[in-house]
C-alpha cells in the first residue's frame, strides 16, 4: 500500500499516464545508483501532466528527472512525486525553416542530428552533451564553445498549479550552467534557432565533437558527466588533478583516471559513495587552491539514515 499513490488516484482517476508506487530509480540513472521514488509518474502528454499538478497537494514535493545522465539519486530515494517525461508527447522534433521545436525528453545528441539533417548550423555542440533538452534548459548546458542560450528562442512549461507558461530568453535568465526560470516549472518543449549551413560541414563538426569526447572522457563507464562547473578563469579538472585526486576512491566510486572531473561507479558503488567522494574532492581542492568547486551534477532525494 502507498498512501500518496492512492490519494492521487482518488483525486485524479482519469490520469492516462503511468503512476507507480515505490518505483526503482537506479536503472534510470547513468550512475546506476539510488533509492526508489515514493511515486513515479510518466504523463501521457502536457494535459495529463497539468491534470496531476492541478490536484496535487501543494505540500507534496515534485521532482523531475530526464535521461538521468547528470544526476545522483540518493540512496533513501525521492519523497513525493517524481515526474519522468518520455514517449511521443515529449520526444518529438519538428523543423520549420530555421527553427526546431523539440520535446524536453529529446536527447541533446538527437537534437544536433536533426539540425544537421535540416542543414541548420549552430547546434552541433549539442552532440557533446549527454543529456536531454529539458536538462539543457534547466542548466544552460553547453560544450565545445556553444551554450543553450546561443540558439534558444522559447520554452513551454507547466507550473506547480498546472498552468501553462511560455518563456522567452530574458525570462529564462541564462547564465553559466544556470537558469533562473522558476524552479517549480516542468519544461515540456522548446524552440531553437539555427542558421543555414552546409550539411556535410555540420556533420563533420559533429564527428569532431564525438571524437574529442571519446578521446578525453570515460563515456563507456557508469558516470554522470562533468562533476563540477569550471570556476571563473579556470578548469575544474586541473584543480582536481593538482589536489592529487586523480584515481581517488571511496567505496565503489572513483575519480576517473582518464578525466578527473568525472566520477565513476566501478561497480557496487552507492550514491553515498559517489557524493561523498565528490565532497572529499571539493575539500581537497579548497585546501590546496582556495577554490570552492560548485557541483554541476544535480543531487536529489534523501540519504539513508545510516549515511552521513
Amino acid at each position: 500500500m502507498n498512501a500518496l499513490h492512492d490519494t492521487i488516484r482518488a483525486a485524479a482517476p482519469d490520469l492516462r499516464g503511468r503512476l507507480v508506487a515505490g518505483a526503482s530509480l537506479a536503472d534510470l540513472t547513468w550512475f546506476r545508483v539510488g533509492g526508489p521514488a515514493e511515486v513515479l509518474f510518466t504523463p501521457a502528454d502536457e494535459d495529463d501532466l497539468a491534470a496531476l499538478l492541478a490536484v496535487l497537494d501543494p505540500s507534496v514535493p515534485v521532482t523531475v528527472i530526464g535521461l538521468g545522465s547528470n544526476l545522483i539519486v540518493r540512496d533513501g530515494g525521492i519523497p513525493g512525486v517524481t515526474v519522468r517525461l518520455g514517449g511521443k508527447a515529449f520526444g518529438t522534433i519538428a523543423v520549420d525553416g530555421e527553427t526546431i521545436r523539440a520535446g524536453t525528453a529529446v536527447p541533446d545528441m538527437r537534437l544536433a542530428k536533426a539540425a544537421a539533417e535540416a542543414s541548420l548550423d549552430g547546434l552541433a555542440f549539442f552532440r557533446g552533451i549527454p543529456g536531454s533538452v529539458g536538462g539543457a534548459l534547466r542548466m544552460n548546458a553547453g560544450a565545445h564553445g556553444g551554450e543553450t542560450t546561443d540558439v534558444f528562442v522559447e520554452a513551454r512549461g507547466i507550473d506547480r498549479r498546472g498552468a501553462l507558461h511560455v518563456f522567452d530568453s530574458a525570462q529564462m535568465g541564462f547564465a553559466y550552467r544556470h537558469s533562473s526560470a522558476p524552479e517549480d516549472t516542468i519544461f515540456t518543449q522548446a524552440v531553437f534557432r539555427g542558421r543555414p549551413g552546409d550539411r556535410g560541414a555540420i556533420e563533420a563538426e559533429m564527428e569532431r565533437v564525438t571524437a574529442a569526447r571519446e578521446a578525453a572522457q570515460p563515456i563507456r563507464e557508469r558516470t554522470g558527466g562533468s562533476t563540477f562547473a569550471n570556476p571563473e578563469g579556470g578548469k575544474a579538472w586541473q584543480l582536481v588533478d593538482a589536489a592529487g585526486c586523480r584515481g581517488l576512491t571511496r567505496g565503489g566510486a572513483q575519480v576517473s583516471e582518464m578525466h578527473c572531473n568525472f566520477l565513476i561507479n566501478r561497480g557496487g558503488a552507492t550514491a553515498a559513495d559517489i557524493e561523498g567522494l565528490g565532497e572529499e574532492v571539493r575539500r581537497r581542492v579548497r585546501e590546496t587552491s582556495g577554490v570552492e568547486l560548485r557541483w554541476e551534477i544535480k543531487r536529489i532525494g534523501v540519504p539513508l539514515p545510516s549515511a552521513s
